[in-house]
């Protein structure tokens, strides 16, 4: 398998694609927007809300928690989740950093 090459991007552009890559499957947006509509921490009862096996859902959690846009605290024998609202702001901000710069309106194609 090749190298990706990560070093010859900036920064920025890997946090970007690494952020992108986390929410690139519909379990983990469907996790997020259920953290974000119940606003507050959730112990457990995202196998019954998303539908998907508990080991899949722990996998989606363990990505989303590697890029640090949710937070775990253990309680008891549960790990309970929510959004992590800082870097939520500072994915915010990146993301419409990025959507935000216009194209060259000559065109080209």
């Amino acid at each position: 398998m090749g190298l990706t090459k990560t070093e010859i991007f900036t920064d920025e552009q890997n946090n970007i694609a690494q952020i992108a890559k986390a929410l690139g499957h519909p379990a983990r947006i469907a996790i997020l927007q259920h953290l974000i509509k119940i606003n507050s921490c959730i112990c457990g009862d995202l196998v019954d809300e998303i539908g998907l096996a508990q080991p899949t859902i722990s996998q989606h959690l363990k990505e989303l928690k590697n890029i640090d846009i949710i937070k775990g605290n253990i309680e008891g024998t549960s790990v309970c989740y929510c959004i992590n609202q800082e870097k939520w702001a500072d994915i915010e901000a990146l993301f419409t950093s990025f959507l935000s710069q216009k194209p060259n309106n000559s065109s080209c194609c």
